[in-house]
Parts: structure tokens; sequence; C-alpha cells
């Protein structure tokens, strides 16, 4: 039986496949909030509290770029005579920030692995 277009869809419309739902309201209120993709597994996720920083985790250092390499990396020589592997950070990269030979610039490390780092600011 097709229903003309004047008619308005009852409960055995083509998205149910003619079968009401058990629980009556199809069109009742979701929760607010909670729930998602993105959300999965996190508890009292709250959108408008700042992200947490972990600063007292990474060390901060300040060093010259003494080579460039393939792939955003660079060799950045340390005051103390020490070279360490760099990449950029995510920002700089977005903002196509450039670094050439010869540029300060300042670097978190990680005190796990101090031979890498990431570039966090270009000085000059």
């Amino acid at each position: 039986m097709a229903r003309s277009a004047g008619q308005p869809a009852g409960p055995g419309n083509s998205r149910t496949g003619g079968v009401s739902r058990p629980g009556g309201n199809t069109n009742r209120q979701r929760p607010q909030g909670g729930g998602g993709r993105h959300t999965k597994g996190r508890k009292n996720f709250n959108k408008s509290e700042p992200k947490e920083e972990n600063s007292e985790s990474e060390i901060e250092v300040e060093g010259t770029i003494c080579a460039v390499l393939a792939g955003t990396m660079f060799k950045v020589r340390l005051p103390n005579g020490h070279e360490v592997l760099a990449h950029i950070s995510g920002k700089m990269r977005k903002r196509f920030i450039k670094i050439v030979v010869g540029d300060k610039v300042r670097m978190e490390m990680s005190p796990y692995d101090m031979t890498k780092a990431r570039i966090t600011f270009r000085i000059g």
C-alpha cells in the first residue's frame, strides 16, 4: 500500500520497516553531553577546562641549528657542545615557520631521552 504525498507517516513507515520499536516514543530526548566517538573512556569530560600541561617533566633548552635533515628534522647544537636530533612542533609546522642553519631555537626535551627534542620556538 503506497502512501500519497498528503498522508503523514504512521507507525509503519519505511525507516522502521513496518515494525514499531519497543519503548514507545521514537522522538525521545537524548541525554546531553557525554558519549560520542572521541570521549570514549573519559569520565567527567568538560570541554571548558583548559588542557593541563605537563611542563614539569619537560626540560626547556636553547640551541643553534647546525644541520637540516629530511622530514622537518634538524641537528641542534646545545650550548654545552652536545648535539641532539630535533623535529618541529605541530603548531610551527601548521604555521609554516621556516628554520635554517644558524637559527637559535627553543626546544623541549624529555628527561627519559636526552638525544631527541621538539622545537617549540624560533628565536632568530
